[in-house]
């Protein structure tokens, strides 16, 4: 940002561990106006200040990995991800995992061209509309009691059908936790997590298990409800999802957080002291950060991107980090299960029917997140757009499904009912104002084991009338075996007075247990 005398003006960069292993940071000297295919997160910090740099009129720079900065121009293409139907391995799993330790399919095609590619359902089939668990109909139109008969029909399948509960569960388990490989490089793992890949792939999963269940209950209208923690009356287990005696229930959730009990969308392993009112403005504000401030380009909502032959896990999107992770860290037992089972663990998360709802919410979030501002655009690249995946169809067919194939939801015959969203008007305020003391110079990488605080330089503002300011924060390495988080505050002059729900708060990095693999990623 220019001072008044022109010169570069700095901001204050407070990174804070939070109940995680060590981590190593290198900070950059400088904010960077896009990241690059490099490992490392970004964070917009417009809202901070009306002062901003250009994003995309930045011109393309070399960094020293090689990487591009001009992340949100449409690629050169020719290597978009695409998963291998003929290699699928062990997966790599955390110590005393639950069986079962296979997460591939059951029955391996005997060729690739036992695949078939993704055809658009009948333009005429019943448009399945998607409802808020807690707002889910009544009688034979309630759609939390067909799913959970439609999870009791799956549970009932032999577990050598592509389409039994357990079977569906494996799929995430494949493509996250290393089972699954690239095409072409049998030595890389797929991984849909922490990349661009993370929104598309997800809703083609919700997508063919919620085909498989409208086709085992006979109910071609039936859709999945979607758990709406970004809502005050959807901020808790919807109780269908807690009855013991349900299909939907999951031995291995947390007991602390059964309802009535709400949501703490900045969960870090201990339990706040908030009355219900503060809690919902606190969850509120978080959605707003990760939806809107912090969220302004492709880049930063839907994460970094990840190409054929790059070893994986580049970069998250907003949301993706948090809420997201969050909601799957709150929701798995980390008081007795090692790995946080289900939700808490890759490999698990799936076996628990709630995962379902959430990431139905999860995929509402994105068309929400398409109409909420001037910028809020997909990617155009085309190796994201003819990335591919494989899923089993309600017919037991092996289906290759691309990125672009899952863009129109409407084409895809689904929709969301229209529940608001208040979060919109929920920007956090500035906690503390005025100028802490001079920071003391620091010397990167650091091991982030304490509160660290540095000063970073700030450019002039440009010229172009839509600019974003993004910080980088990149070189971040972790042990994959532990549960990671680090917050990251811009202008924090007293942190410790600071709410997770203020504007200094920029963001934070969260991540899942992912055993056997070097976090390098943000």
């Amino acid at each position: 940002m220019a001072g008044s005398n022109g010169t570069l003006l700095a901001s204050r960069i407070l990174l804070c561990c939070a109940l995680a292993s060590t981590v190593t940071i290198f900070l950059p000297l400088a904010f960077r106006p896009c990241a690059s295919s490099l490992s490392r997160t970004i964070l917009a910090v417009t809202g901070l200040d009306p002062q901003v740099i250009s994003c995309t009129s930045a011109a393309s720079s070399k960094t020293p990995g090689g990487g591009s900065d001009a992340v949100n121009k449409a690629g050169s293409g020719g290597r978009p991800i695409v998963t291998d139907p003929l290699r699928c391995g062990e997966p790599s799993l955390p110590p005393h995992a639950f069986p079962p330790f296979h997460c591939c399919p059951p029955t391996p095609p005997s060729s690739a061209a036992a695949v078939v590619n993704f055809t658009f359902p009948d333009p005429g089939e019943p448009l399945r509309t998607r409802r808020p668990a807690h707002d889910a109909g009544a009688g034979e139109h309630d759609d939390m009691a067909k799913l959970a008969r439609a999870v009791a029909l799956m549970r009932a399948l032999p577990a050598s059908d592509p389409r039994s509960f357990i079977q569906q569960a494996n799929i995430h388990c494949a493509y996250c936790s290393g089972a699954r490989r690239q095409a072409g490089w049998p030595e890389l793992p797929l991984q849909v997590h922490y990349s661009w890949l993370f929104f598309p792939f997800h809703r083609a999963y919700v997508y063919f298990f919620e085909r498989i269940a409208a086709a085992l209950l006979g109910d071609p209208s039936f859709a999945v409800p979607f758990w709406a923690w970004d809502l005050p009356e959807g901020m808790r287990v919807p109780p269908e999802l807690a009855d013991e005696a349900s299909p939907l229930h999951d031995a291995f959730r947390n007991p602390r957080h059964a309802p009535p009990r709400l949501i703490d969308l900045d969960f870090a392993y201990a339990e706040k002291n908030l009355t219900d009112e503060e809690q919902v403005e606190l969850n509120l504000r978080i959605v707003y950060r990760q939806m809107v401030s912090g969220a302004p380009l492709p880049s930063l909502f839907h994460g970094m991107p990840y190409r054929a032959g790059d070893p994986g896990m580049p970069g998250a999107g907003t949301v993706e980090l948090s809420p997201h992770n969050i909601v799957h860290r709150w929701t798995g037992d980390y008081l007795s299960r090692p790995n946080h089972e289900d939700m808490g663990a890759f490999y698990s998360s799936a076996r628990d029917p709630i995962f379902y709802p959430h990431h139905a919410n999860t995929d509402r979030l994105w068309e929400v997140w398409r109409g909420a501002g001037a910028g809020h655009a997909d990617f155009t690249d085309s190796d994201w757009l003819d990335s591919s995946f494989l899923f089993y169809d309600e017919e037991a067919r092996l289906v290759r499904v691309t990125v672009r194939d899952m863009l129109d939801i409407g084409k895809l015959r689904y929709a969301y009912a229209d529940v608001g969203t208040p979060w919109l008007t929920a920007r956090p305020p500035v906690m503390i104002r005025g100028r802490g003391p001079d920071l003391r110079s620091v010397r990167f990488p650091v091991s982030l084991d304490a509160a660290v605080s540095a000063a970073v330089t700030r450019p002039r503002r440009g010229k172009a009338q839509h600019e974003v300011e993004v910080l980088v924060v990149e070189g971040i390495e972790a042990d994959g075996g532990d549960f990671v988080r680090f917050d990251v505050y811009v202008n924090a002059v007293e942190h410790e007075k600071v709410s997770p729900g203020a504007r200094e708060m920029a963001g934070s990095f969260v991540s899942l247990k992912q055993p056997g693999v070097e976090v390098v990623t943000a």
